[in-house]
């Protein structure tokens, strides 16, 4: 291959760039990225960087000495595939002709119909929603969180420690009962209000009020819940837009094999926008998670430099953590697949715990609450009798 374009500029597409020159590539790289942002890291943005404890400069992916001999287009979309010409069409009328080309496009939050152009409303997934973000917490007041997954709750407990008065409010009767069950999803939800933040779960969003900044949020019930600041934490949607016609399969993303491989020779897709095929499972799985973004790609890019000559091995059990009100969250595997779930060590009513999920008794996921040593530990066996 002569050229490879790395089409994302985050974590995903940073890692498939170091890949592709550790696994020993050395053509023309190039590397496209919609925002104008040099790679950082996403995680910190619902914590240390909104209380603003953590700057610009310390969410940076990349070392100081650190040199993939890339091309960098940032602040480019990517707009088009055509695979007759084996070009990435960009939102200027560029074209970006390659030999390989990796899809790390990843995901956009999802909003709410009708907040568009309110003041005080915010989806938090780039630097620049953290920047506006974090500026309007600053000033205090009263906010209201729509959706109790990680993301709201993480911002939920930084306004906390902040002063503000804030509000959760989930459709579904459990916050987290997707990611971690009904059983242990009340566990952990249960912070917000071992720390005073008021949660409201079982009833939907009907829309927000106010002229031109919000000033409240409309539940179905016909209740009405005052707030200053709304934060919009309802999901993301992978971007896969650009590919309509391409011919690369989409199904809830890119559709790929164990390995990254799509529909279309020389071209692979990792992070959040790919629909990895779980052998474990026998079906796809899209995983948006930090470990999937940084481990995946080495897979995928082993993968593309072969030709897809190689046998595809099975990924690690998807991971991801959390902080939320001092107490850190842990977890690995799959807890759809389990039958039954156990307290293996601690107590749930102290969020000191390490819980154990399993199927016919062979453990499938793993969660713990301020348990790091013990939960590493199971994690290394989930991993092991997943390979």
């Amino acid at each position: 291959m002569r050229t490879v374009a790395v089409v994302g500029a985050s974590l995903a597409g940073l890692s498939a760039a170091r890949s592709l020159r550790k696994q020993g590539y050395d053509g023309r790289l190039v590397v496209i990225g919609d925002e104008l942002h040099r790679p950082y890291d996403r995680p910190p943005l619902s914590k240390e960087f909104l209380a603003g404890t953590l700057g610009e400069a310390d969410l940076s992916l990349e070392t100081d000495d650190e040199d993939l001999r890339a091309e960098w287009l940032l602040g480019a979309r990517a707009a088009g595939l055509d695979r007759a010409e084996r070009a990435v069409r960009l939102a200027d009328g560029r074209e970006v002709r390659a030999d390989g080309i990796v899809i790390a496009t990843g995901a956009v939050a999802r909003t709410l119909p009708g907040s568009e152009g309110l003041a005080g409303v915010h989806t938090l997934r780039t630097l620049d929603d953290a920047r506006a973000l974090r500026d309007e917490l600053a000033a205090g007041g009263r906010l209201v969180v729509i959706g109790g997954g990680f993301i709201g709750a993480e911002v939920a407990s930084t306004a906390y420690a902040l002063g503000l008065d804030v509000t959760v409010v989930e459709a579904a009767p459990t916050p987290l009962s997707g990611p971690l069950g009904a059983t242990m999803g009340d566990v952990v939800s249960a912070l917000h209000m071992d720390h005073g933040v008021r949660l409201l779960c079982g009833v939907g969003v009907k829309g927000l009020s106010g002229e031109r900044r919000v000033d409240a949020v409309l539940l179905e019930d016909g209740r009405s819940i005052p707030g200053d600041i709304v934060v919009v934490g309802v999901g993301a949607r992978p971007c896969v837009e650009w590919l309509a016609g391409s011919g690369v399969e989409l199904d809830n993303g890119v559709k790929c094999g164990a390995d990254g491989r799509t529909s279309l020779a020389g071209v692979v897709a990792v992070g959040d926008c790919a629909n990895w095929y779980d052998p474990r499972a026998g079906a796809h799985r899209r995983v948006e998670h930090w470990t999937g973004a940084r481990e995946r790609p080495d897979a995928a890019i082993a993968t593309l430099l072969a030709g897809g000559a190689v046998e595809p091995g099975v990924p690690r059990p998807p991971y991801f953590w959390s902080d939320q009100y001092g107490v850190k969250i842990q977890f690995a595997g799959h807890a759809a697949a389990a039958d039954s779930v156990t307290i293996e060590a601690g107590a749930a009513d102290d969020r000191d715990v390490l819980a154990v999920y399993r199927r016919a008794g062979v453990p499938v996921a793993v969660l713990g609450m301020n348990q790091p040593r013990l939960f590493t530990r199971w994690r290394k066996q989930l991993a092991a009798a997943s390979s």
